[in-house]
């Protein structure tokens, strides 16, 4: 049977979604296998997350991946995808205080990689960075509420915009965001109430990862819904699958196979 042809998700696809109702869904991917597998499921958005620091090298925070790392995983993912429009994080140290280097690794990534658009966290504090950006025609996604770039600043990953100071200036930079020309943000670990209200009052699509139901579509690392993870439990996770304890059955079996020597047998040689 000839395979479907998936329609190209683009920016305005997103903002149609939205008119419309229907759900966003958006994992993160690094390389080139995942990505072809979630893009044949038809994911919406494929992000390439700077968590890639923490699931693909190992490091405790998002801090430590460079420009050049992020470019590599981007690259991978590209060469996978038919359907999904693929956002890159820029990573820490890329773009905050300095707009014109902003706009160079936004460049880059675009340029060395061939993604769709990128993501950046932060508000009023990054607007100038956000609209040189875009000036230069590369979409820009924003992000919002535990933004983890910044856990030193808050030193803990819990929930935000718990108190009306913190939620007020979400709703501000979410406004401001929209307004400099960004084509979506994402909401991360916030009330439900608060993302609502604040996905009710934008005209551009809110992606929520622990911000309850009221937003316009859903985004996980796909490392922790496969159960590649095991030690990340938040409360917004839902694990779709066990692969550590099934990857880790299969090698197992494949290590007392070769040891009884039952691997290989006659069938599977020449």
């Amino acid at each position: 049977m000839a395979k479907t042809e998936f329609k190209k998700v683009t920016t305005h696809t997103l903002h149609e979604m939205k008119m419309r109702g229907e759900k966003i869904s958006m994992l993160t991917a690094y390389d080139f296998s995942f990505a072809k597998i979630i893009d044949d499921a038809q994911i919406d958005v494929i992000l390439v997350g700077d968590s890639a620091s923490n699931v693909m090298a190992g490091h405790i925070s998002t801090l430590p991946i460079t420009l050049d790392q992020m470019i590599y995983h981007a690259q991978s993912v590209i060469r996978a995808i038919d359907r999904a429009l693929v956002v890159v994080d820029l990573p820490f140290g890329s773009y905050q205080g300095d707009s014109k280097e902003a706009l160079k690794s936004a460049i880059r990534i675009m340029k060395e990689s061939g993604a769709h658009a990128i993501k950046l966290e932060g508000g009023a504090e990054v607007i100038e960075s956000v609209k040189r950006i875009l000036s230069a025609g590369i979409p820009v996604m924003g992000h919002l509420g535990l933004t983890p770039q910044s856990i030193f600043k808050f030193g803990t990953y819990t929930v935000r915009a718990k108190e009306e100071a913190e939620a007020n200036k979400l709703r501000t930079d979410a406004k401001l965001l929209e307004e400099a020309g960004c084509f979506g943000i994402v909401l991360e670990k916030i009330p439900a109430d608060l993302a609502k209200e604040v996905t009710d009052s934008l005209n551009i699509p809110v992606i929520g990862i622990g911000a309850g139901a009221g937003v316009d579509g859903q985004v996980l690392v796909l490392h922790d819904l496969l159960g590649i993870t095991k030690e990340f439990n938040p409360r917004f996770l839902r694990r779709y699958l066990n692969l550590y304890d099934s990857v880790k059955g299969a090698v197992e079996n494949y290590i007392k196979d070769v040891k009884s020597q039952d691997f290989p047998n006659d069938k599977e040689q020449y």
